[in-house]
């Protein structure tokens, strides 16, 4: 059974529809990497899935219960939205900690305002010592006290990654991890994605490593001009694209 079902999303922005009739699947345990070029609404529907944008038309279901149905009105209170929200875990670009905050308080910080809220379960010391142990799986064991102008860019996508996944999301979601890290970094941020497809971490990475992606991911989703124009095995579809506006967007990469 597909832990995440994505039907017909629709996406406009005034005039420019951004998405257009996009549907796909993805199995518990699976991940997939989303490639295209820029400006193919790829970040637009990991926003989408975030609830950070609600979709003109479509369904959004996570393990069989429906998120969202643009054929039925529903509850689409802020509250309702954010509950959704924490079925999806989301990695920016550009990192989003809070400089005020060490790195162990950006990872805890969203934990911890739930359990003002009576959201949560586990008590502040456990919250703490949860954050403390992804730091040490993200390999910041000894930069938890740091804050983020401490910390390299690497070090900083790792924390971001630590803070997706202390909420324990059914869904990580990576949006172009990598875009804003010097290359010598990037290698550091990867290595952590490619561990956590390794233990089954259930992922949409969207990606211009071509590489990574058709090593790491289960599936890849090619996407042009809002639509999905390819998916499949992702060695299949990055070594052997069947579509011509494939084919060309992955021989513009010469060098995966």
């Amino acid at each position: 059974m597909a832990i995440l079902e994505v039907e017909n999303i629709r996406k406009s922005f005034g005039e420019t529809e951004v998405l257009k009739d996009i549907s796909f699947e993805l199995n518990e345990g699976e991940s997939v990497s989303i490639i295209g070029s820029s400006g193919s609404g790829k970040t637009t529907l990991l926003r989408c899935l975030n609830f950070l944008e609600l979709p003109d038309e479509g369904i959004i279901r996570v393990k069989g219960d429906t998120l969202f149905d643009s054929d039925k009105q529903g509850d689409r209170s802020e509250e309702t939205v954010r509950r959704n929200r924490l079925h999806f875990g989301l990695v920016f670009q550009s990192f989003n900690l809070f400089p005020q905050y060490t790195a162990l308080e950006n990872v805890t910080l969203a934990q911890l305002l739930a359990l003002k809220e009576k959201r949560f379960e586990l008590s502040e010391e456990e919250i703490r010592e949860r954050g403390a142990e992804l730091l040490g799986q993200m390999g910041l064991s000894n930069r938890m006290d740091n804050y983020p102008h401490q910390l390299s860019g690497g070090q900083q996508q790792r924390v971001a990654i630590a803070r997706a996944l202390i909420l324990k999301p059914d869904v990580l979601c990576f949006d172009e991890p990598t875009s804003a890290l010097d290359p010598e970094l990037t290698g550091e941020v990867l290595k952590v994605i490619r561990a956590l497809a390794e233990q089954k971490t259930t992922m949409i990475i969207v990606t211009h490593e071509m590489g990574f992606a058709r090593d790491v991911a289960d599936q890849v989703i090619f996407m042009d001009e809002g639509v999905i124009v390819e998916q499949g095995n992702a060695k299949e579809v990055i070594d052997n694209p069947k579509e011509e506006r494939t084919r060309r967007f992955v021989a513009g990469f010469k060098n995966y």
